[in-house]
């Protein structure tokens, strides 16, 4: 007799669907702990590394970089909002020229690391740039004494290069929240009498706050976690004083005392973007095809260029300026496409995000089919831990992964020294070990996501299924769900690939002496003001970063 569905449910809910429950709980706790060791390392260093440093820290070190950092993600987090806001808002419920080709091209910033979009800004606007040529050009002006011209190196110039590439973070969540959400409601509003800006402040910006919150929070912490931007730019922030004072002060202690005020801030906003997921669901219920088949206002005379121009201005200042500028001087440099030094660190980026891909997906995997079996307490909070990587700023991140590795290296060496008399240097605190490790704790959530996404798209009715025709869990594992499940673990090895290529605020504090990859050699070039030198390399990073763009764009572009 076979077994009835009820009974079957019943099995399933007891035996899990794969790994046997204890064995995979034991394997998220592992990786849980992974993200968690970097963490409890900084926070043991700071405690037990002495205070020498601390009355310095304190009087003038800390207060600055704090109101720099709290000015800094404040401006950006406002000016991100009105870009995001107002664009999302355009596209989705507004009809004018060149609506669809914006709504995908939006997005294009995403592809453009905010250290990247800084050296071009920077040699767009500095006084030897086109900008401030045609000024002295146009007016008769011969030195800069002879005219008022903002400096690019500044908080304000931080503000406009982190708010033009980090903007699509508010500008794709408030644009599916507007589509899938608010236009019904939009629509029976105006059919009371309401009009277009009396509908947006009073029904669609009220909706849209829980996707304006997460938006905000990923954005503050893409600011916390630059660091190529802010000191090219001159801002002093909480995270270019943990550069600083590890490796110019040479305190490591006195960093991890830093990096412990950033992780208040961390934490803070990851409480604030869960706070903003819970209170997400307050709509109405629609489906989706008869949201999208509500018309968008048409906008008629100076209202439609008006839009076409402020949704324009965005992409041309997050990806056009920094696109061409770096791609023209690319142009002139094809001659280092070939050039020793870029092919090593071509090399070693493609290594580097390589491994932190294999290494995450592995990881990822594991958490996410944890909370497909079934759900536990350990599952739960191995999956919350995991997840705290990513909020966590680079430079933090390097400080809690060298001083466990440095420690671990130490003790092999001195017992091979003791036991054999050989000595085995620093194995994964002076190699690119370090480099994987802290990248893969940051990009682990991104991984997991994408994993755990593709996994929700399968039923669980297919691993009921191959259990009661007799397969054992590993076999349905094997042969039923990684196959399906293949196009989500090749893009999640994609998105954390690219996301590693990109890095920089880990990679220039724990590579290796003579080691460079792409985004660590641009950073020396443009640190000597050898941007144009620079360029090839960042093109490299561009193009590489453009993939998962486009397949954002397109999706979008399928969409109305």
């Amino acid at each position: 007799m076979y077994p009835t569905s009820k009974s079957l449910r019943r099995r399933y809910a007891r035996s899990g669907t794969g790994l046997h429950h204890p064995l995979l709980a034991t394997w998220a706790g592992l990786a849980s702990a992974i993200v968690l060791m970097p963490i409890l390392a900084i926070a043991w260093l700071a405690v037990s590394g002495g205070s020498a440093d601390w009355p310095h820290l304190v009087e003038n070190v800390i207060p600055r970089a704090t109101g720099r950092t709290l000015l800094l993600v404040t401006l950006t987090g406002a000016a991100t909002a009105v870009i995001g806001i107002l664009t999302a808002w355009l596209v989705a419920t507004c009809e004018f020229p060149l609506r669809r080709f914006l709504s995908a091209a939006l997005v294009l910033p995403l592809a453009i690391p905010a250290y990247l979009s800084a050296y071009a800004f920077g040699e767009l606007l500095t006084f030897t740039g086109p900008v401030q040529g045609l000024v002295r050009a146009l007016f008769g002006f011969q030195t800069s004494r002879d005219y008022w011209f903002p400096d690019i190196r500044s908080l304000g110039g931080a503000v406009l290069v982190l708010s033009s590439v980090l903007y699509p973070y508010i500008y794709l969540a408030c644009r599916s929240m507007f589509l899938m959400q608010g236009r019904a409601a939009a629509d029976v509003a105006r059919t009371l009498g309401a009009g277009p800006l009396k509908v947006f402040f009073r029904i669609q910006l009220p909706m849209a706050r829980p996707a304006i919150m997460i938006g905000l929070t990923l954005v503050a912490m893409e600011t916390l976690n630059d660091i190529g931007a802010v000191e090219f730019l001159g801002v002093q922030t909480l995270t270019f004083s943990i550069f600083d004072t590890w490796l110019n002060r040479g305190s490591l202690a006195g960093a991890a005392q830093i990096a412990c005020i950033m992780l208040v801030f961390v934490i803070a906003l990851m409480m604030v973007e869960r706070a903003a997921r819970r209170r997400q669901r307050f709509s109405s219920q629609k489906t989706t095809a008869a949201v999208h088949d509500i018309a968008r206002l048409p906008l008629s005379g100076w209202k439609k260029w008006a839009a076409t121009a402020a949704c324009m201005l965005p992409t041309l200042s997050g990806f056009a300026v920094p696109f061409f500028i770096l791609g023209n001087y690319a142009m002139k440099r094809l001659d280092l496409f070939v050039e020793p030094r870029l092919l090593s660190a071509l090399l070693h980026s493609i290594i580097v995000s390589s491994l932190t891909a294999l290494a995450s997906v592995l990881l990822g995997f594991v958490l996410a089919y944890a909370a497909r079996t079934g759900r536990s307490r350990v599952t739960d909070v191995a999956g919350r831990l995991a997840s705290f990587g990513y909020g966590v700023p680079g430079t933090v991140l390097a400080i809690g992964v060298l001083f466990p590795l440095a420690a671990l290296d130490n003790a092999v060496d001195a017992e091979l020294r003791s036991l054999f008399g050989i000595s085995t240097g620093l194995l994964m605190s002076g190699t690119g070990f370090a480099i994987v490790y802290a990248c893969t704790v940051r990009f682990l959530t991104m991984a997991e996501g994408t994993l755990e996404a593709g996994f929700q798209k399968l039923s669980p009715h297919l691993d009921m299924a191959a259990r009661a025709l007799g397969r054992t869990s590993g076999q349905t594992l094997r042969s039923v769900l990684l196959p399906m499940m293949r196009p989500a673990v090749l893009t999640a090895a994609l998105l954390v690939f690219i996301e590693t290529m990109k890095e920089l605020s880990a990679t220039i504090m724990l590579r290796p002496f003579n080691f460079n990859t792409l985004a660590t050699l641009v950073y020396e070039d443009a640190s000597r003001a050898k941007v144009e030198d620079a360029s090839v390399a960042a093109m490299i990073i561009v193009i590489a970063g453009m993939i998962p763009v486009v397949l954002v764009s397109r999706s979008l572009e399928r969409r109305p």
